[in-house]
């Protein structure tokens, strides 16, 4: 016989809307994992890229020609 009052079995009937949202949000978390690291991962690589080539005594390796050293023909 069905219960007249109170939670239905499976825990669906007197949820907020909150609890709904936060389910919902992790099942995407656990669809879109890769992804999300993938976009990350490439993300922090272009952060600490543009981080080191902004300081200028790195800056000077990339764009300083060497004195000295012929093994290149710099025109």
């Amino acid at each position: 016989m069905a219960r007249a009052g109170g939670r239905s079995r499976n825990g669906n009937g007197n949820e907020s809307m909150v609890v709904g949202f936060l389910k919902t949000a992790f099942r995407f978390l656990k669809m879109a994992e890769f992804e999300i690291l993938f976009v990350l991962f490439f993300i922090v690589a272009f952060i600490i890229f543009k981080d080191l080539t902004s300081r200028p005594e790195y800056n000077q390796i990339l764009v300083k020609k060497p004195e000295g050293f012929d093994m290149w023909p710099f025109p």
